[in-house]
């Protein structure tokens, strides 16, 4: 089963991820700790490699601040599977007063602290959580090509940035010869595709900068559990999910169905496989808060999506 899932190469960096990431955001809020143990189990051993969390998770919710880093740290230090996950964190998000942004104090401060959560000696991929216009970008890579040379982290990335700020990072720590971002975590998927298909992915690819967004699933939107006002109800993420009711939304929903139904998939699974055959994506970032619903995520790697059924969903998707 593990032979299927091959593997891509984070942008230009030595990390080789499979094509789902798992999103953990969930772990130590909606999915406590003995659930999110059992999701990290049965992820790696599902032949998957990357998992993508924040210092900042979840900050919003009575756990607090590092509470998923927390429980990764927890169950690497009891799983003996260090060496079989490529483990992303993120720092720059408030964390408290004084505590965010991407300046070099910070960055060393913010670096040990999830060192020390993660209960690791490295961090595969460390990634700046959102850009920092106060920090200028030359200190930011000076920080962080120092943290690569400490064996501290073994590659960088960017998440929320526009176009032409990662192509400046880029531009600037490859003229002084330091680490680059290799990555970069943009808001990208079925429904929200104008972010990144209007500018960043053209620098993604010809940067050779590995893509791997987040919200895969639109917030659950495009499961397809949310097709009335009555259903929004259904989770703590319902909400999110109100402004994607409009017509467009329930012409993507009815193309996931068509599509899903033809291939004897789930919705949720076609969304994310219509990601990961779009130009320059290495994988979206998905969480889930159940092994069950693990599995049919970790599905969706194995489906082989047709021109027509890529086809189908664009034009469903179109704005």
């Amino acid at each position: 089963m593990e032979a299927t899932i091959e593997l891509r190469r984070l942008g230009k960096s030595d990390l080789k991820v499979a094509p789902l990431v798992l999103g953990g955001n969930v772990f130590g809020w909606t999915a406590d700790e003995k659930t999110s143990f059992a999701i990290l189990d049965a992820f790696v051993d599902g032949g998957f490699n990357m998992v993508d969390t924040a210092d900042v998770y979840s900050r919003w919710t009575p756990a607090g601040g590092g509470a998923s880093e927390t429980v990764i740290g927890k169950w690497l230090a009891q799983g003996g599977k260090r060496d079989k996950v490529v483990l992303a964190t993120k720092f720059g998000s408030e964390m408290g007063e004084g505590m965010k942004g991407l300046s070099a104090r910070y960055m060393v401060e913010a670096v040990e602290a999830s060192l020390k959560r993660l209960q690791t000696d490295h961090i595969d991929l460390y990634q700046s959580h959102r850009d920092d216009p106060d920090t200028p970008q030359e200190e930011t890579a000076e920080a962080f090509d120092r943290l690569v040379k400490a064996g501290k982290v073994r590659a960088i990335g960017s998440s929320n940035f526009t176009p032409e700020r990662l192509k400046s990072a880029i531009d600037i720590a490859e003229a002084k010869g330091l680490a680059r971002y290799n990555s970069e975590q943009p808001l990208y998927n079925l429904y929200d595709r104008a972010g990144f298909e209007g500018g960043l992915q053209k620098v993604c690819i010809e940067n050779e900068v590995g893509v791997i967004p987040y919200y895969g699933l639109a917030s659950g939107f495009l499961t397809g559990k949310y097709r009335t006002e009555a259903d929004l109800d259904k989770s703590p993420r319902g909400r999110g999910v109100k402004r994607m009711m409009d017509a467009r939304g329930m012409r993507i929903l009815a193309a996931l169905d068509q599509v899903s139904t033809a291939k004897g998939a789930t919705p949720a699974q076609i969304a994310l496989a219509w990601v990961m055959a779009q130009p320059g994506l290495t994988g979206p970032i998905a969480s889930a808060t159940s092994t069950a619903q693990l599995k049919e995520l970790m599905g969706s790697a194995r489906l082989t999506m047709s021109p027509e059924d890529l086809a189908a969903l664009d034009a469903a998707s179109a704005a």
